[in-house]
């Protein structure tokens, strides 16, 4: 099975996120600006809340995607006050014609003093687990 790692983030948290999700997968994590050039069975993508939304660049990135390259998404991301971006980013998967797989991880992210040092190792374990999961 063939997976892909690209994440979005403003102050490292998700990175921390896709790193630990690739090294479990055995891909790479690379920033959105990277664009999917090989066909992947699963992309896991990485996000966050930025004023109450997906960034414009994330929502650009899956608007972008070849769904004929790309089997399924898997959503993943942290967030200081707001919950997952799963139907957000789905919304965007939806008029892509790509499908989102219903599991997401998800956890708390430091945002100006709040939830300090989340992500941590064990939400960094508890993403690699979830990844090992999704790859069977």
């Amino acid at each position: 099975m063939k997976t892909a790692v690209r994440y979005y983030t403003k102050t490292g948290n998700t990175k921390r996120l896709a790193e630990a999700i690739a090294k479990a997968v055995g891909a790479e994590a690379l920033p959105i600006s990277t664009p999917i050039t090989e066909p992947v069975d699963i992309l896991f993508l990485g996000n966050s809340y930025y004023a109450f939304s997906i960034d414009p660049e994330v929502r650009n990135f899956v608007r972008g995607l070849d769904k004929t390259k790309v089997g399924k998404i898997v959503n993943f991301g942290s967030a200081a006050m707001l919950n997952s971006t799963y139907k957000k980013v789905k919304a965007e998967a939806d008029k892509a014609g790509i499908p989102m797989d219903a599991r997401e991880f998800h956890c708390r992210g430091e945002f100006k003093g709040i939830h300090k040092g989340k992500p941590d190792e064990a939400d960094c374990r508890a993403a690699a687990d979830f990844a090992k999961k999704i790859i069977g």
